[in-house]
């Protein structure tokens, strides 16, 4: 099941466990079982910013709650609170450009399997629809 819908900064920030200055999403724009469409403007005050260029680790970092993003909203859905999660491995990462200030990103999380609170996906992340970054995580929920 589909849900097309674009949740702005306020209802996605009460979806992960991150707050601010280390939110790194702050749209989403589609959710379904298996995939999630995540986004974010890169303001000037991001903590990843490094003169107007938005950093690696910042990217990993949005893709990552991209992640939880759609774990969030799958227990909002539930009427559940959300365990914390982790990130337990990240496989074949590839940065191909960075964003700048004012630029939105827009990343497509994959779910690829789902298992005893452990989560394998693939992302891709956009940039005005080019290919800037891809690769998978593995997430493990607390306990």
């Amino acid at each position: 099941m589909e849900i097309s819908l674009l949740l702005e900064k306020e209802a996605v920030e009460s979806l992960i466990p991150q707050k601010f200055p280390f939110v790194m999403v702050d749209r989403m724009f589609s959710y379904s079982e298996t995939a999630l469409v995540s986004g974010l403007k890169i303001d000037n005050s991001n903590i990843f910013l490094e003169e107007d260029v938005f950093l690696e680790a910042g990217l990993i970092e949005h893709m990552a709650q991209s992640v939880a993003l759609h774990t969030g909203y799958q227990f909002f859905l539930k009427k559940e609170i959300a365990p914390t999660g982790y990130i337990g491995s990240i496989k074949d990462i590839q940065i191909k450009k960075l964003p700048k200030t004012n630029d939105t990103i827009q990343s497509n999380v994959t779910i690829l399997q789902e298992f005893a609170g452990v989560t394998l996906v693939d992302i891709v992340t956009f940039l005005n629809d080019e290919e800037i970054a891809s690769g998978q995580m593995k997430t493990v929920l607390a306990k």
